[in-house]
Order: C-alpha cells, then sequence, then structure tokens
C-alpha cells in the first residue's frame, strides 16, 4: 500500500523547469493579438489580472489596470462597504453617462454649495426647481463669486444647454465641442435631470481607448468574496460588480462547494472559484456551473502552504491539468502564483492558461496599497501573504482556514518588494514580453499558441544558462531585476 504511491509517483514540472521551442516563423511581435477571456464573458485586451490581496488591489489598482485592457480583483479583507466603496469608485471614473446625478436648488447657500463640491468632488451641479432644469453651477462660477453672492441662484448659467435623455455618445459630443461647454445635462420629456455627460469623461475614454469597459462604458472591475459570503457577493452585484472570485486557499471542499452551488443561484455576474490544482477539482467546480476555474496552491512568492502543509502541485503542471479538463467545458483558466518574468506567462498561457494572475510584481507599483519603506537608500512597498500572521489577524479574509479561537497557523510571510513605478510601466513590459516570445513561437494569437507552442525540459544547468551569468550586472533592465533570481 505505501511503497505503492512511490512506484507510481509522477513528475510535476514549474516555470522554471521548461522552455517554449522556437519555431520557424513570418509572425512579427508588433502583429500579435494577446486578447483573452479571464471567464466565460468577459474578454481582456490583455490577460493578466491583478491579484486579491490587501496590499495588491484596492480601488486604484483596478482602476490603472482596467485602463490599460487588464483587471483588478479587489480584496476582501475590508468591510462589505468599503469593498463596496472600491466597487463604487471604480465604476465612476469613467462612465460616460452619471446617472445618479447631484443636483442643487436655486436657493442653496454659496458655503453649502462650496462644501458638497469638495466633499464630493464634483466639478459642476444642475440647477432644479422641483426636479424641473432651470441652471447650471460650475466649480468656475463658485471661484469667480463676488462676496455680494450668497446663493446659487446669484452665480448659476441660466440658459443651460441640454439634450435629451437617448442622445448618442456621438451627437453629445458635437453639442460639447460645438458650445464650448464641459457639462451636458440628459433631461426626460418633462424637464427633469436624469443623466449628466462631461467632458472629462469623454477624453477619459479617448485617452484609453483599449480599456477593459462593460456595456455601459464603465471599467470593469473584479472582486473576491469569502467562499460562504453570500451576502457580500449579493450586494457586489448590486453595486455593478462584473466578476465574483471566490477566494479560498482549497476550492477542492464540500462545504465550499455546496456554497458555491448556492452562490450561484443568488447571482447572475459570472463566478471564478479556486484555488484548485488537479483535473478532477476542475471537474467537480465545473458541474457546479462555474465560469472560470483559478488554478495555484502553494506557488506565491509568499506562500508556505506547501512547506506548512506538505502539499501542492507545481504551478506548470497544475496549470495543464486542469486546462485539460475545461477546455472540454469551454471554462476559462487563471494561472495565479509563481510567475516572475514575463517568459513565465508566455509559458502558463501555452499550457493552457488563459490569463494570469499576479501578486508580488503589482505589490510594488505606485498605484497598490501597501506602505512604501526605504531600505538601504532604495524604495519598497510592503507585500504580504493573505495566509500572514499579520493579515489574518488585522483583517476579515478567511481565505486559509483557523485552527483554533485565538491562534493561527500561518500558510504565509510578510516581506517587501522595490518599487516598479507606474501599473502602465509594467503592463507594457509584461505585454512586450508575451508578444516577443508568442513571435518566436509563431503564433498571432493565444489560441495559435496554445495549439501550435511545444515544450522542452531543462536542468539546472539549463536554468543557470538561461538568466545572464559570468557578468555583475550594472544596469537592471526594469523588464529583469536582480532580486527576482
Amino acid at each position: 500500500m505505501f511503497t505503492d504511491k512511490f512506484q507510481q509517483i509522477r513528475e510535476a514540472l514549474t516555470y522554471d523547469d521548461v522552455l517554449l521551442v522556437p519555431s520557424r516563423t513570418s509572425v512579427e511581435p508588433r502583429e500579435v493579438s494577446i486578447s483573452s477571456k479571464f471567464s466565460r464573458h468577459i474578454n481582456l485586451r490583455v490577460p493578466i489580472v491583478s491579484s486579491p490581496m490587501d496590499t495588491v488591489t484596492e480601488s486604484d489598482m483596478a482602476i490603472a489596470m482596467a485602463k490599460q485592457g487588464a483587471l483588478g480583483i479587489l480584496h476582501r479583507n475590508v468591510t462589505m462597504n468599503q469593498q463596496a466603496g472600491f466597487v463604487r469608485r471604480v465604476k465612476r471614473e469613467e462612465t460616460i453617462i452619471i446617472r445618479n446625478v447631484h443636483t442643487v436648488s436655486p436657493e442653496t447657500p454659496i458655503n453649502e454649495l462650496r462644501n458638497i463640491m469638495r466633499t464630493k468632488n464634483i466639478g459642476g451641479l444642475p440647477v432644479v426647481s422641483g426636479e424641473k432644469l432651470i441652471g447650471i453651477v460650475t466649480r468656475r462660477d463658485l471661484d469667480f463669486a463676488g462676496k455680494d453672492k450668497k446663493t446659487v441662484e446669484d452665480i448659476m448659467v441660466k440658459k443651460v444647454i441640454s439634450a435629451p435623455d437617448n442622445v448618442s455618445i456621438e451627437d453629445a459630443i458635437d453639442i460639447l465641442y460645438k458650445n464650448r461647454i464641459e457639462k451636458l445635462p440628459l433631461i426626460d420629456r418633462t424637464g427633469r435631470v436624469v443623466g449628466l455627460i462631461t467632458a472629462k469623461d469623454i477624453m477619459k475614454r479617448q485617452n484609453f481607448p483599449d480599456a477593459s469597459r462593460d456595456d455601459d462604458g464603465q471599467l470593469l472591475v473584479g472582486a473576491a468574496v469569502g467562499p460562504f459570503d453570500l451576502e457580500r457577493a449579493q450586494m457586489l452585484e448590486k453595486e455593478g460588480v462584473d466578476v465574483i472570485v471566490v477566494d479560498t486557499a482549497h476550492a477542492h471542499n464540500e462545504n465550499v462547494m455546496n456554497s458555491i452551488r448556492k452562490m450561484r443561484k443568488l447571482v447572475s455576474v459570472d463566478i471564478v472559484a479556486g484555488n484548485i490544482a488537479t483535473a478532477q477539482a476542475a471537474e467537480d467546480l465545473i458541474s457546479l456551473d462555474v465560469d472560470g476555474l483559478r488554478v495555484g496552491i502553494g506557488p506565491g512568492s509568499i506562500c508556505t502552504t506547501r512547506i506548512i502543509a506538505g502539499i501542492g502541485v507545481p504551478q506548470i503542471t497544475a496549470v495543464s491539468d486542469v486546462a485539460e479538463v475545461a477546455a472540454k467545458h469551454g471554462v476559462p483558466v487563471i494561472a495565479d502564483g509563481g510567475i516572475r518574468f514575463s517568459g513565465d506567462i508566455v509559458k502558463a498561457i501555452a499550457a493552457g492558461a488563459s490569463s494570469v494572475m499576479l501578486g508580488s510584481i503589482f505589490a510594488g507599483t505606485e498605484e497598490s496599497p501597501g506602505a512604501e519603506l526605504i531600505m538601504n537608500g532604495r524604495k519598497y512597498k510592503a507585500y504580504r501573504g493573505m495566509g500572514s500572521l499579520g493579515a489574518i489577524q488585522t483583517g476579515l479574509s478567511d481565505r486559509y482556514g483557523k485552527i483554533g479561537a485565538n491562534k493561527f497557523v500561518a500558510e504565509g510571510v510578510e516581506g517587501a518588494v522595490p518599487f516598479k513605478g507606474k501599473v502602465e510601466e509594467v503592463l507594457f513590459q509584461l505585454t512586450g514580453g508575451m508578444k516577443s516570445g508568442m513571435g518566436y513561437v509563431g503564433a498571432k494569437n493565444i489560441e495559435e499558441l496554445q495549439k501550435n507552442s511545444r515544450f522542452v525540459k531543462i536542468t539546472s544547468s539549463g536554468l543557470r544558462e538561461s538568466h545572464p551569468h559570468d557578468i555583475r550586472i550594472v544596469s537592471e533592465p526594469p523588464n529583469y531585476q536582480i532580486y527576482q533570481v
């Protein structure tokens, strides 16, 4: 019984164990498309997702990711209301038509108007009498208001240019341009304000033409929930979240699966389940009608699960095993953890992943919520695993099982990663590396990469040969940092 376990033992591999074989090709990297799916109904121009960790993804990160055509998954180590606030902020960032329009009356005092604009960060407000539009007041009107002006009526613009509620975006742009105005109220047949279009929001959209957006033109955003947090999932859907990620260290668990089955009946947005590492787990979770599978048990740079619990499957084998099953059902696979370089992303997708989820790479960016640190004259940002003692003790996450009422068995560590600048710059390097790798393979798109690529297994000597060697690096390129090796 016991010896059989070792006689039939299987070899499993991770990213450093393999390389992709270059092929004869006419494909240039600039011609490559990296568009792919994150879940059944969410397509991304950039198949890279930021991890739902409390030192990686809050609203700033989610906004930055979506603007670049990628996606951010908001962490859940906060209250439901705080997480809902993150979703609202992302959704309002590039709203072409603002529906919940703040208005003021002509009798509103100037001081109250100033306070509304400051606290709500609003640059202009329609003025209504009853529910009928009678004027508009902007921050510019307020700035130039004399001391003798007491109420909104004294400074508002009374000849308001408006448009019907069903105006097209193209017509709205024409109206804004021809009349040299920045805000266009939308009214219904009775003259009631039902929306607002601003030049600022239109410019944001034009500045990021490849952004990940929903059908209403708002940025896409995902959010993590606990496997048993059905109330949170429902609240997030009401706030407009586009995908819910069931966030647990071991989703192939009877209690977790029973809860996912209940969640599927309560919410209509896509549900991504994980984490898993086996083909059987994929079969069982797909039977629950999930829309994506998150793969990875223990590969993260801050995770100690494999050491503390003695379990796991090296990541590229885990990804390929799950993808073999998921592909038959049309369920996308997300490779979560273990990726250090852009070449690892190419390997993960060639092995069957549709997208990748990154933590440490984004933790060092300007948009991450981690604390900034200075060590030995170099700037770092805090990064910790959601199974670390700090995350478990100070937060609300139950991603990792708690053993005992007051004592915890950590499955992660706390550390710091070098500061890397803006998310936009990091994504440029990652996507550039992906396109280069696909060019070597001769793949114009993700489908061709998965179908036509071949792997070779390498030795430890091959890995050493792959990295810079026999030289002291004096200038670090942005896509290869010494600390990672």
